[in-house]
């Protein structure tokens, strides 16, 4: 007895020994498992939309053909498709699988290449830029397992387990349930509010405000806490303590404190986004410190009015430039408050309609409050009332820099699918230099208008750089559409409505288009004997290369073409196609005609029949393809398209004469003429050519 006793107390305590192994053994599988998890990105997903400076994820199939496409080559922008960036650069193919992806710097020149069945484009410049690699760990890096998003609306749901988890905070934490996720021992710090995932009524939806809790927390990438006085820096980055109910903000050159509650307000809804006005919220290290504004721009400790809809026939977003400088005066600061405070309610402030922030400038720009912090003109102008004046000199040009820089971004509130507006307001003149900052805005898609009041004082004078700055910095030079003066600070309550008309023209607001959607493109082909039947379709491939890479409809770029030999036959016409594959479809159908070379006589027959029918607001860009010399002259024909404001490219093959494709090229050359030794060889020039049509058209002004 005593040994089967023995012998059942043996067995008892080996089997609780292997229960406790094997739950240990269980419990380090699923531990191990959380670790490895890898989070799954769709293959529309934009790095840019993803604020973790380095993350590893998996794409999944099919993924060669979708919505937003892929700008540069090795280096990408920001705001193409992560997973169409990772096929392009041979990462992965279209089956998919993991990649890994680093944030950079912005840069200027992304080159176009067509690699592994994806066309990139080239792109003059962008603020954000990612690299693409293996999904491999790198050592030392804690990879996150679920992914931080800079857009806080709620994404659809996922078919099958996965769902969308949003949580309260800056970032929309995709999480799928397929796999257990261990929570992230960090988050973003932050203010907003809980995102919204139902929209059904925006006009009855109040948002609900959120404040920081007290205890800060950060990514690793976050910058370490600061202290909660800075000083305004040419940068314009600001600090932002992240206390739980108010904090001091030391303003530059006045003297004065003043006590702000740290709240923020959710943003109704987002828009699609668009090449020429979208940007993208990361940063390198991201945090409140290093987004461009301090805390008080999204700030209102009360409880706000309902969501307006707003004026939907005037979809902008707009950014005024507050004078704050002392040589304004305290009485004219609160004219110019009462005045743009009557432009908020004329212009009808709504989610649907235009959404209004405000930058005040003095020796240092700074935000007084962004797009998404008032959804309604009421809320905006009791905000308004309470901006105190900053003082300092009147440097415009600093404040442009800032807000091309800082303002527009998409966590700020940019819709993406509306025009990008500023408005500056201007005591007397600036006293920096305003027109490379007005160009470099321009260059990114941003109106200016200038609303200029009384002249420079006396004493003023001596501080001022550009006495005729307004000459040069406007697109429309001699329209005077962006410009507005007004003799006194007393009549400024006279150009109200004047200026909220202009801002609602979105027909005239020139800067919401690009290269890639804003012209009317004319081809004129040589379809003379020596070029042959498989040359010519060797051109005509090549003109349908060029054409699918710009945004093709009835309001963005047109496509028309017009072939030649001793005569001119037109093929289609600008408004004869208005979609991208009926234009390509269009191009195949051409048949090669056979003859002479009359180059002359077709430039005119092009400007004639094609570009005297362009409309007003498109750039009218000839592209002319010939083989050989001509047999009339071509110097007065191009001559005369040239001053009737068409920009011509010449693109010589085999026998063309250079002395011809130079005098048919708009100046400078070398920039719009291009010679290939034969026809094969004419696709390499397809990027060549695209590149400095978005860089002449990023460098004119916008007429």
């Amino acid at each position: 007895a005593l040994f089967t006793m023995k012998a059942t107390v043996i067995a008892i305590f080996f089997g609780v020994f292997l229960t406790c192994t094997y739950t240990a053994k269980e419990a380090t599988k699923k531990t191990k498992k959380a670790k490895l998890y890898v989070p799954q990105i769709d293959c529309d997903v934009k790095a840019g939309k993803i604020i973790n400076p380095e993350f590893i994820a998996k794409c999944p199939p099919g993924c060669q053909d979708v919505k937003y496409r892929v700008y540069g080559t090795d280096i990408y922008a920001s705001f193409s498709s992560v997973c169409n960036a990772a096929i392009h650069s041979g990462i992965i193919d279209n089956t998919g699988g993991k990649i890994l992806v680093q944030k950079v710097a912005g840069h200027s020149g992304y080159r176009g290449s067509f690699s592994n069945g994806v066309r990139s484009l080239s792109l003059p410049r962008w603020r954000e830029s990612f690299l693409v690699s293996e999904g491999k760990p790198r050592k030392g890096v804690t990879y996150p397992s679920t992914l931080e998003y800079s857009s806080s609306k709620s994404t659809a749901v996922k078919s099958g387990n996965d769902r969308v988890h949003v949580p309260t905070g800056d970032a929309v934490r995709k999480e799928y349930q397929t796999t257990p996720v261990p929570t992230p021992a960090t988050q973003m710090a932050t203010t907003t509010a809980t995102p919204t995932t139902t929209m059904t009524d925006p006009s009855t939806t109040a948002p609900q405000p959120t404040t920081t809790p007290a205890a800060t927390r950060t990514t690793a990438a976050a910058a370490k806490t600061r202290p909660g006085l800075h000083r305004v820096r040419d940068m314009a980055f600001r600090g932002a303590s992240t206390s739980a109910s108010s904090r001091t903000i030391l303003r530059h050159n006045t003297g004065v404190q003043r006590q702000e509650p740290v709240a923020t307000f959710q943003r109704a809804a987002g828009s699609p986004a668009h090449l020429a006005m979208e940007t993208d919220s990361w940063k390198p290290g991201l945090s409140l410190f290093d987004t461009g504004f301090s805390s008080k721009e999204e700030l209102n400790p009360k409880p706000l009015e309902p969501i307006s809809q707003g004026n939907q026939n005037c979809k902008v977003d707009l950014s005024f430039l507050m004078d704050g400088s002392w040589s304004i005066g305290k009485r004219r600061f609160q004219l110019q408050k009462r005045f743009l405070g009557n432009v908020a309610q004329a212009l009808g402030i709504g989610s649907a309609g235009p959404l209004m922030g405000i930058v005040q400038y003095g020796d240092d720009p700074s935000t007084e409050f962004n797009l998404k912090t008032y959804a309604n003109s009421k809320d905006l102008r009791n905000a308004i009332e309470k901006i105190q004046q900053k003082g300092g000199l009147s440097n415009v040009g600093k404040a442009l820099s800032f807000v091309n820089k800082n303002f527009f971004l998409d966590a700020n509130g940019n819709r993406g699918g509306a025009p990008n507006v500023v408005v500056v307001m201007v005591d007397g003149w600036p006293t920096d230099r305003v027109e490379e900052a007005s160009r470099l805005a321009r260059e990114s898609g941003i109106n200016i208008f200038f609303v200029t009041v009384e002249a420079a004082a006396q004493n003023e004078k001596q501080n001022v750089i550009e006495p005729n700055f307004v000459d040069k910095v406007l697109m429309c030079r001699t329209s005077g559409f962006y410009s507005i003066n007004v003799p006194s600070w007393f009549s400024l309550h006279k150009v109200v409505q004047p200026l909220v008309k202009r801002v609602c023209d979105t027909d005239q607001l020139v800067c919401s288009k690009t290269c890639l959607n804003s012209a009317d493109i004319g081809f004129v082909i040589d379809g003379s004997s020596s070029v042959g039947t498989s040359n010519f379709r060797t051109v005509l491939q090549f003109v349908a290369n060029i054409s699918k890479e710009f945004e093709i409809s009835d309001t963005d770029t047109r496509i028309g073409a017009v072939q030649y030999t001793y005569e001119q036959r037109l093929e289609f016409s600008f408004d004869k196609y208005s979609t991208k594959q009926d234009v390509l479809n269009a191009i195949k159908r051409i048949s090669y005609w056979s003859g002479g070379t009359s180059t002359g006589a077709a430039i005119s027959y092009a400007s004639e029949q094609l570009f005297s029918k362009s409309k007003p607001n498109k750039r009218k860009i000839m592209i002319l393809i010939t083989d050989g010399r001509s047999y009339d002259d071509v110097s007065m024909p191009a001559m005369a398209a040239h001053q009737n404001g068409v920009i011509a490219y010449s693109i010589g093959v085999a026998w063309a004469a250079p002395d011809e494709l130079e005098a048919i090229a708009t100046d400078p050359d070398k920039e719009h003429s291009f010679f290939v030794d034969e026809f094969d060889n004419l696709y390499r020039y397809v990027n060549q050519l695209i590149q400095n049509i978005c860089t002449e058209f990023n460098s004119q002004p916008r007429n």
